[in-house]
C-alpha cells in the first residue's frame, strides 16, 4: 500500500554536495510532517530535519546553514538539498512521514550516504 521511495545517496567528497529525494505513494492523510533521520552503526535513529503542511521546519543544529529541506505536498514528496557535506555527516538516511492524529508513521527503506576523501 503505502511506499516511500528514497533516491540520490551516494558517495562524496568533503565539501561537496548531495540532493535526497523521497516520494510518497499510497494513501496518507494529507496533513502531515515529512521529513529525514539518520543512523549510523551502534548509535539511535536522529532527526535531521523535518517539514510540516504549514512550512514549519526543523532542523538538528548540527546540520542547520547546511541541510534545506523542502517538500511537494501535492505529490507527498520530500527533499534534503545537502551542502558543505562532512565525513560526521556520513549515515543511512531514512524518509519520514508522520500524519496527524492517530495514525501509523511511515518510513523509507534508507539511503546510505558516505562521504569520505
Amino acid at each position: 500500500q503505502v511506499q516511500l521511495v528514497e533516491s540520490g545517496g551516494g558517495l562524496v567528497h568533503p565539501g561537496g554536495s548531495l540532493r535526497l529525494s523521497c516520494a510518497a505513494s499510497g494513501s496518507i492523510f494529507s496533513p502531515n510532517t515529512m521529513g529525514w533521520y539518520r543512523q549510523t552503526p551502534g548509535k539511535q535513529r536522529e532527526l535531521v530535519a523535518t517539514a510540516s503542511i504549514d512550512g514549519v521546519t526543523i532542523y538538528t543544529d548540527s546540520v542547520k546553514g547546511r541541510f534545506t529541506i523542502s517538500r511537494d505536498s501535492a505529490k507527498n514528496t520530500v527533499y534534503l538539498q545537502m551542502n558543505s557535506l562532512k565525513p560526521e555527516d556520513t549515515a543511512v538516511y531514512y524518509c519520514n512521514v508522520r500524519p496527524l492524529g492517530p495514525y501509523r508513521a511511515y518510513w523509507g527503506q534508507g539511503t546510505q550516504v558516505t562521504v569520505s576523501s
